[in-house]
């Protein structure tokens, strides 16, 4: 178990160093010189190879890379090469907004699509089974750049509910949420449905009932406690999804977070901002993967020997 604990490890470590070199390299290849960004494109030739000389743009690609990568390793992100200020402080400030967000959504998607999940299998093929089971086909279809808009337009502009964007009411954070965790929700209802229908007809379900337990300790002790390991892999899998999906939807809704910092310094060719906020996102992808690993260790007795 710890060999295998190791090589888990070990390949969470090289994932991050593969995601860390291809992000730098497509980095690099995008058009546009932040040289230019900075000085403007009529800047005399003289001042724009001093500044790159300043910012070390002058070096060669693999070594800016290797010192991009041991600065990071250190735990210091550098400096903005437009504005010099350290970019330390702006990641700290973004991740707790889209971790706050991220995590905000993730109570809305598994409260919500579990208790739904248990609703539709426990009246399965009756009209309300139908109806969860359609309108979680309708949040799995609908993409964030659209759901986006659409709540914005039904519960800020017709009803006024909620404001439209920005982080300066306690209530800003429900529409970015919502618009995050319902696609979440639909899947995590249908994996909970499907799940439970399934072990609901099982012999060990069956055996439960003729020893005379109740109905409620057979859900729980018996088919939820075998649904949850599913679970958690689609749980574990779609919280990474989430943090990818913060980029449209911060950008949306004015949410200054991750995405938005990172759209915003892809715009003016910022790349040691922009390689930050990916590398942040990437090993928390990783962590959370790493994390769902661990935990199948005490929630499947078939992992532990393993």
């Amino acid at each position: 178990m710890k060999n295998n604990f190791s090589l888990i490890i070990f390949s969470s470590f090289l994932q991050i160093l593969g995601i860390f070199v291809v992000t730098f390299f497509i980095l690099h290849l995008i058009p546009g010189d932040p040289i230019q960004v900075m000085l403007g494109e009529s800047a005399a030739i003289a001042d724009q190879m001093k500044l790159r000389e300043e910012l070390g743009l002058d070096q060669p690609i693999y070594k800016q890379m290797i010192d991009s990568f041991l600065q990071i390793f250190r735990g210091d992100f550098g400096k903005s090469i437009l504005t010099g200020m350290p970019i330390n402080d702006q990641i700290i400030d973004a991740m707790k907004n889209t971790y706050l967000l991220a995590l905000s959504a993730l109570c809305i998607a598994i409260i919500f699509g579990i208790s739904g999940g248990l609703i539709a299998a426990k009246y399965k093929n009756s009209l309300i089974d139908r109806v969860i089971i359609n309108s979680s086909l309708f949040f799995i279809s609908i993409p964030h750049f659209f759901l986006g808009p659409l709540l914005m337009l039904w519960l800020s502009i017709w009803l006024g509910w909620l404001p439209i964007s920005g982080m300066n009411s306690p209530f800003s954070i429900v529409l970015p949420a919502l618009t995050l965790s319902l696609g979440m929700l639909a899947i995590i209802i249908k994996m909970t449905r499907n799940c439970m229908v399934e072990i609901m007809d099982s012999d060990a379900v069956r055996t439960a009932r003729a020893k005379g337990l109740k109905e409620w300790t057979i859900t729980i002790n018996h088919i939820f406690r075998l649904v949850l390991i599913p679970l958690i892999t689609i749980i574990g899998m779609q919280f990474g999804a989430l943090l990818s999906g913060a980029v449209i939807t911060e950008t949306l809704f004015s949410w200054n977070g991750l995405g938005m910092l990172l759209v915003d310094s892809i715009q003016m060719r910022d790349y040691p901002i922009t390689q930050a906020c990916i590398f942040i996102i990437a090993i928390s992808y990783v962590f959370v993967n790493l994390f769902t690993e661990i935990l199948y260790k005490f929630l499947d007795p078939r992992m532990k020997s393993i």
